[in-house]
């Protein structure tokens, strides 16, 4: 039984990801619409299941919606912070800082996480990442100490991500 159902549903997660897209873009909640949208969830994971040989097993789903509700509160403090520092700060007093993170995530899906989180927050870019896979370079827009931003990073993010691909 299990068998069919992996047969069937590649990536079950993201199969209902792709389903709520879905009903989201077409602005319905209806069932039509709901089972359109699982119809074709299935058939784009099965049709890009050849593209993910090894997927990562055990995601510990809580602590992912933990991380995301974290990475959501930081872009909306990040965002202020960011206006404060355009509005206040002289260019001239501005102190951009290019900062390695050294990192301890092996998995390329929870490096990929990490470095669009610390895209997405306003004030950082993830600019790099080493040819093994070992560091991630980032630019700070503003920071008087880049050693605290590669701290930050490490434990505010990464910390978290190592438990969920754990």
């Amino acid at each position: 039984m299990t068998r069919i159902l992996h047969w069937l549903f590649p990536h079950p997660v993201l199969t209902l990801l792709l389903a709520v897209v879905w009903v989201i873009l077409q602005n319905d909640l209806s069932a039509g619409m709901a089972v359109f949208g699982l119809i074709l969830g299935i058939i784009i994971t099965k049709l890009t299941a050849v593209w993910w040989p090894e997927r990562p097993n055990g995601i510990r789903l809580g602590k992912m919606m933990t991380y995301a509700a974290i990475v959501l509160w930081d872009i909306v403090v990040a965002n202020i912070e960011v206006a404060w520092i355009v509005l206040t700060v002289p260019n001239t007093k501005l102190r951009p800082a290019w900062v390695v993170i050294p990192l301890d995530l092996r998995q390329p899906e929870a490096i990929t996480i990490l470095a669009g989180t610390i895209t997405l927050t306003p004030g950082t870019v993830s600019a790099d990442l080493s040819d093994e896979g070992h560091s991630l370079l980032v630019h700070a827009l503003h920071t008087e100490d880049p050693d605290a931003v590669r701290d930050e990073i490490k434990d505010r993010y990464e910390r978290r991500l190592k438990e969920i691909f754990a």
